[in-house]
């Protein structure tokens, strides 16, 4: 593979397979294979918004898992900020942030404020550019009243604010968001997105993103690559499918695409069903 170290994320044949095993009766056990990623191919410039979207069970979480090195892949190669992730993992780490929609990095039962200190320790910040950094993240995002409350105690909006925050301390070149406005309000959803598309262009963080929500894909991404059955089926600019499918909303033209669901503002948010993929 040729090397590009303008790029942020580079993936060649990229595959995951599952054993899955099934008894055959009462001695016998039988396998079979489950492809749940299959030879995938893409690239993400430094500095872009990429939306990753895909039915539920279509590769999409697999995927991210590989991309951060918490799976390995059965074949093919990836390279993230020049880093191999399931090998190198720990040194990517410093250059990376991550934000789930259903998992917390936030201590429970502490206030933010002692979460963004741990942080600074686990990435070896300097304190006096850490606080410089934190109190920007602070301003900006708002958190000044919330520091000290609890993260139980937040609304879920606020804990969002919070996450992302957190996830930026260290100034990390690529955010990688898996669903991150599920069960949010119109509100905190645009909020969040606004936050996420700021840092995009101010530091020219490069942004992976997962979303059901077509809100998150028409106002952080500048493209979008369609994943379906563990094979891409499109990749393309959010403006030129716009133009493609003019007269038709982008969630509309999503599901007209290989029949993809995805949701409106208007439509309840329904966490992402973790199957094979």
């Amino acid at each position: 593979m040729v090397i590009n170290m303008n790029n942020a994320v580079e993936v060649e044949n990229l595959r995951k397979v599952y054993e899955m095993h099934k008894r055959n009766g009462f001695f016998r056990r039988t396998k079979a294979e489950v492809v749940s990623v299959d030879n995938v191919n893409f690239s993400v410039p430094e500095g872009q918004a990429l939306a990753f979207v895909g039915p539920n069970g279509a590769g999409k979480s697999t995927t991210i898992r590989m991309l951060t090195g918490i799976l390995t892949p059965s074949a093919g190669y990836a390279r993230v900020l020049g880093y191999v992730p399931w090998k190198e993992r720990s040194h990517m780490a410093y250059h990376i942030g991550a934000v789930f929609g259903q998992r917390s990095q936030l201590w429970y039962h502490l206030p933010a404020s002692d979460t963004f200190d741990l942080l600074a320790k686990i990435y070896n910040l300097d304190k006096v550019e850490y606080r410089k950094r934190r109190d920007e993240l602070v301003d900006r995002f708002r958190l000044g009243p919330l520091l000290d409350v609890p993260v139980r105690k937040l609304s879920l909006g606020q804990r969002m604010r919070a996450e992302v925050a957190a996830s930026l301390l260290h100034k990390p070149r690529l955010l990688l968001l898996d669903e991150p406005t599920i069960g949010l309000d119109i509100h905190a959803k645009q909020q969040l997105r606004e936050l996420v598309s700021e840092w995009n262009r101010k530091e020219g963080l490069t942004v992976f993103l997962t979303s059901h929500d077509t809100g998150d894909i028409e106002n952080v991404a500048e493209r979008v690559i369609i994943i379906n059955h563990g094979r891409l089926v499109l990749d393309d600019s959010v403006e030129n499918l716009r133009r493609q499918y003019e007269g038709l909303s982008l969630e509309e033209a999503l599901s007209h695409i290989y029949g993809l669901e995805v949701e409106s503002e208007e439509t309840e948010d329904v966490p992402e069903l973790q199957a094979v993929g």
